[in-house]
């Protein structure tokens, strides 16, 4: 049976990165009847709808609009990708309510890595996720939701973050980033956590998604954990000789500050996703689900500077 999907925030990386795997994909393209995108932002997803997504506007002020989008397009699995939002939470905590209104059976959260080590004095932005995961797992308690199947993505700091840093690396020679000298992360490319969304949306099972996702808490890092010196030394590897520098909050600030191109949520975001570097609770990998899921192998540091390393080369 061929899958109704809905993909929310699908302005976003995550949301268009995936939208188009499905919809190109000879592997996946097949198992979808339908392809439904929301988005705070239609005019970012003109091209999703010229590939043949339909475009439903998530609109702040109209919750039960947005029900009535859902049941109309028969919708019978969502990709739930929190927005960056200042108001992140409670357009999270809507479009719950609205799955639970338009009777959806089978969603998939994207959420973050670490939000269950966040604090809420120190991380709050990270620590939302805690909060939207919980209410995720207690849907099934709505009537009419017993048997509603779920599967929860924790994905660790996206590697491409760093291109954030490229005019700054340009100049300085150097990768600026504020997670001290001692403890190490592990970035995971975006394409990877991609194709681990794509094979959970489009699995079935007796109970909706596949018995294999279903109520499965996934985490997913890159395949190596690395302090700055280290991360510096995988780009030197492909011929982008960099350096490391540690840097304050306040620096880390300013430079996320100098391109305006990034939301001041997701300046936050990343700020707090440093503090959980320093504070030494993201020492760790886990690679196991991709293998398992994708049969494939994560995208290495060095692999990823092959792909990027262009970027933080001077431009002749």
């Amino acid at each position: 049976m061929s899958r109704t999907l809905c993909i929310t925030a699908a302005d976003g990386q995550i949301g268009h990165m995936v939208t188009e795997l499905l919809l190109t994909s000879d592997q996946f393209k097949p198992k979808i009847k339908k392809l439904v995108c929301v988005t705070l932002h239609p005019e970012k997803c003109t091209d999703l709808e010229e590939m043949g997504a339909k475009i439903i506007t998530h609109k702040h002020s109209d919750p039960a609009g947005l029900v009535e989008s859902l049941k109309a397009s028969s919708v019978d699995t969502i990709f739930m990708i929190p927005p960056a939002h200042a108001h992140k939470l409670k357009l999270s905590r809507d479009l719950l309510k609205a799955i639970i209104a338009a009777g959806i059976k089978n969603t998939v959260l994207l959420s973050a890595a670490g939000t269950d080590l966040a604090e809420e004095k120190t991380e709050p932005h990270l620590r939302q996720f805690t909060k939207i995961e919980t209410e995720l797992m207690h849907m099934r308690y709505n009537e009419g939701m017993e048997k509603a199947s779920s599967c929860i993505i924790r994905a660790g700091y996206y590697a491409e973050n760093l291109l954030l840093c490229e005019k700054d690396v340009i100049n300085n020679g150097r990768l600026r980033l504020p997670i001290g000298d001692k403890n190490s992360f592990a970035p995971i490319a975006l394409g990877d956590v991609v194709k681990v969304a794509a094979h959970i949306l489009v699995s079935q099972g007796p109970k909706g998604l596949s018995d294999r996702f279903r109520d499965q808490l996934i985490t997913l890092t890159g395949p190596e954990t690395c302090d700055g010196v280290e991360l510096a030394a995988a780009a030197s590897q492909e011929g982008v000789n960099i350096g490391f520098a540690d840097i304050s909050d306040t620096e880390a600030r300013q430079l996320l500050d100098s391109d305006t191109d990034v939301d001041n949520y997701e300046k936050q975001y990343l700020l707090d996703y440093y503090s959980l570097v320093r504070e030494g609770k993201t020492n760790y990998i886990s690679t196991l689900d991709f293998a398992v899921i994708t049969g494939e192998e994560p995208t290495s540091l060095p692999d990823f500077f092959k792909m990027y390393g262009s970027k933080f080369k001077p431009k002749k």
